[in-house]
């Protein structure tokens, strides 16, 4: 099947930590959402397609991720769906490599906006293609695990498979 130009289509993927919905638009993969996790969008008008040859590639990277074969992905990413400042959160996710994890107030100075701690830890909360932009690398400023749209347990289980040392998480 062709895929067809501005619209928002979605499949189902089985992973090691629970189901996935995964979606794409033209413009490459625009989601990626636990089973059961906070934040879940309205998918009303989304078509299944489970052919569709960007979330095809994003299935067979997140099996070689968690199998522990992968530590990057490589795909087309679709973020145009949030704010500016979103976006901005979004793309320093993307800049935390695996195995190190970083805290909100690094973050925050990260994106030019050291007092809006709160505000980018709403918008890492919000990050829509979970994973792959690695929300679950930001820590509490002591190093805590603290929030995860997919649940701690998740969050912990891919920091564990990153080999990341969770004490040593930067201020």
């Amino acid at each position: 099947m062709k895929y067809k130009t501005s619209r928002l289509c979605t499949t189902r993927f089985a992973s090691a930590l629970g189901g996935i919905t995964l979606a794409a638009t033209d413009r490459g993969l625009a989601g990626l959402w636990f089973d059961r996790q906070r934040h879940w969008p309205d998918m009303a008008g989304w078509e299944p397609e489970d052919d569709h040859p960007v979330m095809q590639e994003a299935a067979r990277q997140l099996d070689d991720y968690f199998a522990g074969r992968r530590r990057h992905f490589d795909l087309p990413l679709d973020l145009s769906h949030g704010t500016g400042f979103q976006q901005a959160v979004w793309q320093a996710l993307l800049a935390i490599p695996a195995g190190r994890t970083t805290s909100y107030g690094a973050l925050s100075a990260d994106v030019g906006r050291p007092a809006a701690v709160r505000a980018v830890g709403a918008a890492v909360g919000r990050n829509p293609i979970s994973v792959i932009v690695p929300c679950h690398r930001v820590l509490g400023a002591n190093g805590s695990l603290t929030g995860y749209a997919g649940g701690l347990e998740r969050k912990s289980a891919l920091l564990a498979l990153e080999g990341a040392r969770l004490a040593g998480a930067s201020a």
